[in-house]
Parts: C-alpha cells; structure tokens; sequence
C-alpha cells in the first residue's frame, strides 16, 4: 500500500507543472474570455460593465462582421478542397517515384517551416504590381497585369493561393504517411482480381484505405483555414474596402486596434463555437462513413 501510494505521490507530481501550465495558459484564459463577451470592458478601463448579449446584438447588426465572415468562408472554400487535392496528389507522385523522394518531400513541406513574416515578405515582391515576377511574366505573354493584393477583385483569391502554398506540403506529408500504412499485399490481391490499372488499384484500395487520414486531413485543413490571420495582417490589414478582412483579423483589430476586449471575445466565441461545431461534424457524422483498416 505505501508502494502504491508514493507512486501516486510521485505521478501526481510529475503531472503537476503540466496541470499548473494548462490551468494558467489554457483555461483561465479560455473563462475569463467567455466572461468577457458579455461585459463592455475596453482596455485600459478600470471597470466593466455586465451587458448580457449586447455583443452579440451588435455583432449580428455589424456589416463589417459579416463581410469577415463571408471572406473567411470563401477563403476556406477555396484553401481547403485545392490544397487537399494537391496534397494527395502531391503524395501519390512522390511514393510513385523511385528516386528523389526525401528531395520532394522537404522541398514541398519547406513552406510549413517557413517564418511566415518572411514567406509574407517574399509573396509581396511576387506579386508586386510593377516589379513582380508573376506581372512580368504575364507582361511578356502579353496578359493583363492585375493589381493582387490592392484589388478588391484579387486580394482575397491572391491570399487563397498563398494559403494553398502554405498548406499543401503539410498535407502532402499526412497523406504520405497514410500511404506508406497501406499494406503493399492489397495492391497484389486487387491486380489479381483484375484491378491492373493505376486507377482502378486507387479507387479499390488506396482511397477506401486513407479515410481516417482524409478525414484528419480535412478537419486540420478547415481548422487552419479558418485561422488565417497571419498573413492578412501583413499583407493587406483587411483591405481594400475589407475585401480581405477575415474573422480573426476583425476579431484582432476590436480587441488592440479599438480596445473593445469584449466585443472582440464575443467574436472569439463565436469562432470557437465554429471549431467546435466542426469537431461535432468529424465526430459525429464522416467518421461513421470511414473505412477503418
């Protein structure tokens, strides 16, 4: 008995420094955002006022809000199926290839590793409307040379093919992994019973068998889809005429632009009820349809 309880003793002192982390770092900050959204503390202020759902009142009435709302869904609608796609194709022609493979991998996951104010940096002379690379080489084909990322026709398409950059070689590298589990004696039983083309093998066997990793691919993807903000803030802060403005960046400016800390955690919730909501979805609903090997 002494033996069992000074393990106890010793485990619960190991697991102290996380539990005092997680306490201090995640869910003290995570209520006193939740209080927060119902008060009209601004900062600065030495006291607040308890408003019920006014926040919310206003948000819904916000035109701005909304316009952030609608950027990030169109942002996420075009990140997230595209960069999924190129990820798994991306993965398909590397496990193809018999040479160069660790070469590919590091050159399509190097966008993950980036420091993202620097891969900002580098998209802004790419795109730069007079000495950009991408105008001029459609200035020698001839072509339109739009203005990116201070078009509100452009920006936000622009910001979607960065985010697509950025992502594709991390899902490219999840895929690879749900690759390699696929046991190699499948592929030989399928060609047996007359799956021979590379298509055919891909329909019976490979994507049936790389549901859960589309599946945690797919959530990941619209997770980090949704919070898009680094990039905006460096590139556009919102603009034109908020054509770029997305939920974080809104949520961002209320809170250290405008001082509004409650208004800007009633956003917070608001996206945190999204993430969760999506949580919901991969637990409740595509994880009963995907095929566990």
């Amino acid at each position: 008995m002494r033996r069992l309880a000074g393990e106890a003793v010793a485990g619960a002192l190991m697991t102290l420094p996380a539990g005092i982390a997680y306490l201090l770092l995640l869910l003290l900050p995570t209520l006193a955002t939740v209080l927060l959204a119902f008060t009209d503390y601004e900062l600065g202020a030495t006291a607040l006022g308890w408003i019920g759902l006014d926040n919310f009142r206003e948000m819904l009435a916000d035109r701005g809000f909304g316009v952030s709302v609608r950027n990030t869904l169109v942002y996420v609608g075009l990140v997230t199926p595209i960069s999924i796609l190129g990820g798994l194709g991306l993965a398909l022609l590397v496990e193809a290839g018999a040479k160069g493979r660790a070469f590919f991998r590091a050159v399509f996951f190097l966008p993950v590793v980036s420091l993202t104010v620097a891969m900002a940096a580098a998209w802004q002379y790419l795109l730069h409307p007079t000495i950009g690379p991408v105008n001029a080489a459609l200035r020698a084909m001839g072509l339109g040379t739009p203005f990116w990322l201070s078009s509100s026709d452009t920006v936000l398409l622009s910001l979607a093919a960065i985010g697509v950059w950025e992502s594709i070689g991390f899902n490219m590298v999840l895929f690879m992994a749900g690759l390699t589990a696929i046991p190699r004696e499948l592929y030989a039983a399928a060609e047996v019973d007359g799956a021979r083309g590379g298509f055919d093998r891909f329909r019976l066997v490979t994507w049936p068998l790389l549901g859960p990793t589309t599946l945690f691919v797919l959530t990941i993807s619209m997770i980090r889809s949704l919070r898009v903000f680094d990039t905006v803030a460096v590139l556009t802060q919102g603009g034109p005429n908020k054509a770029s403005e997305v939920l974080l960046f809104t949520m961002y400016q209320q809170g250290f632009t405008y001082l509004r800390l409650g208004y800007s955690a009633a956003i917070t919730l608001v996206f945190l009820a999204v993430v969760l909501a999506l949580m919901w979805v991969q637990t409740q609903v595509l994880d009963k349809r995907v095929h566990y090997a």
